[in-house]
């Protein structure tokens, strides 16, 4: 094989590989208007595959108490986001994401931010006294450091 030869496989080799691991911090953003508006009223409307399915639906049965709220719904409308966060969730297709990446079969996270995964990423590049910026005011305010986690990019800004 011709050195130019080597040199294009290499660029293009290496593109792929970076494109990869960018799209590593990229989720699908929410896309179903009910979804957005019902839990986006209160918080960031996040994106499913976040969590497993097991994880959405013990969430969804509980919003008579989420996280010390009452994000009660009506059933229609209970059952429509539960449809969407369960077909979209972590482990709904073949391949379950970063996410999940220490999360065992048996558990059941509750909280994105106690996730694993979530831990050591923050862990490394924020420091503590971040948590307490009247900015970022909680962990579930991911749009304070990602300007487009709506849209579910969580590349570093």
């Amino acid at each position: 094989m011709g050195s130019c030869k080597k040199i294009f496989m290499a660029l293009t080799l290496t593109s792929l590989i970076g494109t990869a691991a960018h799209a590593d911090e990229r989720y699908r953003p929410v896309q179903d208007e009910v979804v957005k508006k019902e839990c986006g009223s209160c918080h960031m409307a996040f994106q499913p595959q976040m969590l497993p399915k097991r994880s959405w639906q013990k969430i969804m049965d509980g919003l008579e108490n989420h996280f010390g709220e009452d994000a009660s719904l009506d059933e229609a409308t209970l059952q429509h986001v539960r449809a969407y966060l369960t077909d979209n969730a972590a482990d709904s297709g073949w391949f379950g994401g970063k996410m999940m990446r220490g999360v065992r079969d048996n558990e059941t996270p509750m909280r994105i931010t106690e996730l694993p995964y979530w831990v050591r990423e923050h862990k490394k590049e924020v420091p503590v006294w971040a948590w307490s910026d009247p900015k970022v005011k909680s962990k579930t305010n991911c749009q304070a450091c990602h300007r487009d986690a709506e849209r579910g990019y969580y590349d570093d800004d």
